[in-house]
């Protein structure tokens, strides 16, 4: 399933996207806004994978909202104009949609992303912290560290974050995408193992214990990790 936003300040022209959108079982709407805030609000508070995007828009128009951000979902810009189609494209726009928008056109454009979700499919979590909903993709997290009440997640780019929650909180859905819980302060993400012991795993320059309640489950990881790679 492919979230997907319709950024519009025209009734009727969002109205006609909507529809084409309910047209296709792949495709889930997740919102609707009328300007860029609006827009941004959407992106920060869940996952989308596609945007359909106006460019003339009061305040911000599409491309400098699109320029602005950091992280940019896949982006089909719709507009009445053909004047932005260069610009458009080399923001690396999916495609460029021409007001009023036939459901022929709008499918052979989300068709090429219908054949490509892998694209789509970026494992992340969302976390809070410093007031801000903040996407981390999961290929970065190194490990997470229980403190109190917070959690730290350690990245590889070094950069960590503290929140109010708690390992347990995600050790359930992260235990399917290559986390492991070894101690009850630490959930490391094994694909960033470099050696270990009975006792302790290292992650690069980080050392972490192995907890005694959770041998077993580490020593069935290592049974695993270790077959067909020993030498």
């Amino acid at each position: 399933m492919i979230n997907c936003i319709i950024v519009d300040d025209e009734p009727l022209a969002a109205a006609l996207l909507e529809n084409h959108i309910s047209k296709i079982d792949d495709l889930r709407l997740a919102g609707k806004a009328e300007n860029a805030l609006q827009a941004y609000k959407i992106l920060q508070s869940q996952p989308v994978d596609l945007m359909f995007l106006d460019i003339q828009m009061p305040d911000l128009n599409g491309i400098d909202f699109l320029k602005s951000l950091s992280q940019k979902p896949k982006t089909i810009f719709t507009t009445a104009y053909r004047d932005f189609a260069i610009e458009g494209f080399e923001l690396e726009a999916v495609d460029y949609l021409l007001k009023p928008i036939p459901f022929e056109r709008f499918f052979k454009s989300v068709e090429r992303i219908l054949r490509t979700p892998a694209d789509l499919k970026e494992d992340f979590i969302l976390i809070k912290t410093e007031g801000m909903h903040r996407k981390i993709p999961l290929s970065e997290i190194v490990f997470f560290e229980s403190q109190g009440n917070d959690i730290k997640v350690v990245l590889i780019t070094k950069d960590c974050f503290i929140s109010k929650s708690k390992i347990t909180d995600w050790e359930r859905d992260l235990s399917r995408k290559g986390f492991i819980r070894i101690h009850r302060s630490f959930m490391i993400n094994t694909k960033f193992v470099t050696a270990f012991n009975n006792s302790e795993v290292l992650l690069g320059s980080h050392q972490i214990p192995v907890g005694r309640s959770y041998k077993q489950e580490f020593d069935s990881f290592i049974s695993d990790f270790s077959k067909n790679r020993l030498l």
